[in-house]
């Protein structure tokens, strides 16, 4: 009798220790998962930061051409200031496209007015780095988009949408951008 109770009680431990596992194993893999998605979204702020930070190279370069239109610098700076304040996906496509507008009306406005700043070898390596840069946030936004699908997946299957409810975890928002966004902007340095 004694036996028979200890193999009972050992198999009982047994699958304890199983469960417990199983939901650390899941937990461990919601948090890699969740810290992809945070890390992606960093990355995006990255690069959204570093395109607002060669605003500054612009205007310095454009001031050695001319007295720029206060009003449309002015609208510039506001951008570059949103997207810095930016925290959400949401928050940060807002923000974006308030900066690509306002950088849009700006460079034409400028090119249209002095067509010499076009022949600027800084101006031209400005342009191929706000290219770039903005490669890199597109990539950014996919990359995001990927880990927070992998994410929103984990979290919504089963048995691991036990555990992230249990826990907290819960879906995260996509990039996406703002309503009339489906074009692209069109700055012309011609």
């Amino acid at each position: 009798m004694k036996k028979k109770g200890l193999i009972i009680l050992l198999a009982v431990i047994v699958v304890v220790i199983l469960i417990i596992a199983a939901v650390a194993g899941s937990y461990n893999s919601l948090v890699e998962q969740r810290e992809a998605v945070d890390n992606a979204q960093a990355q995006i702020s990255t690069q959204l930061q570093r395109r607002a930070d060669l605003i500054p190279n612009f205007v310095n370069t454009v001031q050695g051409y001319s007295d720029y239109e206060q009003e449309t610098f002015t609208a510039v700076t506001e951008a570059r200031a949103a997207v810095s304040g930016a925290n959400t996906p949401s928050e940060q496509a807002e923000a974006s496209e308030q900066l690509d507008s306002a950088i849009s009306v700006w460079v034409n406005a400028i090119t249209e007015a002095y067509p010499d700043l076009k022949a600027s070898a800084q101006y031209t390596a400005l342009q191929d780095e706000l290219s770039g840069t903005e490669n890199r946030i597109a990539q950014a936004r996919r990359d995001y988009n990927e880990a927070a699908n992998s994410y929103n997946v984990s979290v919504k299957k089963f048995p691991k949408n036990i555990i992230a409810g249990i826990f907290g975890f819960s879906e995260v928002d996509y990039f996406e951008a703002q309503d009339g966004t489906e074009s692209v902007p069109q700055v012309s340095f011609d």
